[in-house]
């Protein structure tokens, strides 16, 4: 294993780009989120295929998101990373320039893979560079730098789209990664190859990429009679894959930390539980604001920016509590604001005041703060150290593929309710009864995850980290 980088310049370098790469991923997610609406007018877009338009990136970024984070640990995390900027920037120039429907989602596949190499690696390679005593501070910036994204994605990606066009909301990523090529280029030289000369499994990873494609993709096609045969045949190809993962040499991921450590599944459990029931509430409630309440894209990003402000403000605050009250009490507190918050947003109607739908976003932003970070420090403080980086990239892909299952679900409602066509005024009162549905859906599904919160057990007593 290769010593730690000490070299201040380095440890810098390696701090601003871990943090760009970890900003850019939920500032290009929230930002769309609010652009999605004149891209179905544009386009003349169905609802189900504008949550594609996010969906295709959550796929193919969960489906690789292991197997590029073993092959980074063996071939050089320097090399995918950079790798994986290039390829970011490229398809999000590719995005913004998209001629028609099928060039925009192949971008947004590109920018899926592009995100699993950076996002994944740009952790271990901050775990590298920084020695154990200055890890948590580094890591504490890396993940404020995920909320700033998500707080300012909704503002800026409304103001860019309404003032010069949904197609700024890519392109302004273009600059953004050369910055990031020129930073790792010229200032993070050193390559970390932990693993060198170890076996890629390719079956094993192969198996689990289109198992889970599988099932993600089975979801967005249900009820219908392929989307059950394609979750049906990802869940046993993923029961295969965990079959073949116990028995191989060198497996991409340990299998056992699930099967044998009750509060490290429980709480990855939870966090599965958690992403699918609210990452689709941006989406939903950008359709909600700008076709229910009629508000331009500028003025709904301003709305939804109220839950990631109280996310990013009370973070820190709930860490900290996690340090000194059992995870598993604090995160099922969260989770349970969460299941409040959500069933408030069935009763949405089209006049339901602004104060009122500010307030219960701000309310859904407490509830996730509560949970999330106590929840992560649960997974590590369940963990040896020496296996830090499997746990991190473990919950990284609940939290992908959580994301994933939320929009399905919304889209498979959506279809539902709306059938395939476009949003127009008419259909505004079928739109509306299925953004309720959903959120009813979600709150039940955070039912099941306070239980999945509790039953993880505690952490402390079990000799903590």
């Amino acid at each position: 294993m290769e010593k730690p980088l000490s070299e201040p310049l380095s440890k810098r370098t390696a701090l601003i780009v871990a943090s760009l790469a970890s900003f850019l991923t939920p500032f290009m997610g929230s930002s769309i989120s609010v652009s999605l609406p004149a891209i179905g007018t544009e386009f003349r877009m169905d609802a189900v295929l504008l949550g594609w338009v996010q969906t295709a990136y959550l796929l193919s970024s969960a489906a690789l998101l292991v197997p590029i984070g073993r092959i980074a640990d063996i071939r050089g995390r320097r090399k995918v990373f950079l790798y994986g900027v290039a390829l970011y920037t490229l398809s999000s120039f590719l995005a913004g320039i998209a001629p028609d429907v099928a060039v925009l989602i192949g971008a947004r596949v590109l920018q899926g893979i592009s995100g699993a190499m950076m996002f994944g690696v740009s952790i271990a390679i901050l775990t590298s560079v920084y020695p154990l005593e200055e890890r948590g501070a580094a890591l504490g910036i890396n993940t404020a730098s995920v909320y700033i994204g998500l707080s300012l994605g909704p503002f800026v990606g409304g103001f860019l789209t309404q003032q010069i066009g949904w197609r700024s909301v890519f392109l302004v990523h273009v600059p953004l990664g050369l910055v990031m090529m020129g930073l790792v280029l010229l200032r993070l030289r050193r390559e970390w190859v932990e693993a060198r000369g170890a076996r890629f499994d390719l079956l094993g990873s192969g198996a689990y990429s289109v198992a889970l494609l599988l099932v993600l993709y089975g979801f967005s096609l249900l009820p219908s009679v392929a989307g059950c045969a394609c979750v049906a045949a990802g869940i046993a190809g993923l029961g295969g894959f965990f079959f073949w993962e116990r028995r191989v040499e060198s497996p991409i991921i340990d299998v056992n930390m699930f099967l044998r450590n009750r509060a490290f599944s429980f709480s990855n459990l939870a966090a599965l539980i958690n992403y699918s029931a609210t990452f689709a509430i941006t989406f939903l409630m950008s359709l909600y604001l700008q076709y229910i309440q009629k508000l331009s894209p500028q003025q709904a990003g301003l709305v939804l920016i109220a839950q990631p402000i109280v996310m990013a403000a009370a973070s820190p605050f709930a860490g900290k509590l996690s340090d000194r009250v059992e995870p598993r009490i604090v995160a099922s507190w969260g989770m349970g604001i969460l299941v409040v918050g959500l069933l408030l947003f069935t009763f949405l109607g089209d006049g339901t005041p602004m104060v009122v739908i500010i307030a219960n976003l701000a309310l859904v932003g407490l509830g996730f703060a509560l949970f999330s970070s106590p929840n992560t420090n649960a997974v590590m403080s369940s963990v040896d150290r020496l296996v830090y980086g499997v746990a991190a990239g473990a919950l990284a892909t609940m939290r992908t593929t959580g994301m994933a299952l939320s929009l399905g679900i919304a889209t498979m409602i959506l279809a539902l309710f709306m059938g395939r066509v476009e949003i127009r005024p008419e259909v505004y009162p079928a739109l509306l009864q299925s953004i309720r549905v959903t959120f009813a859906v979600s709150a039940l599904l955070c039912v099941g995850g306070v239980f999945a919160s509790l039953a993880r057990g505690s952490v402390r007593p079990a000799g903590g980290r």
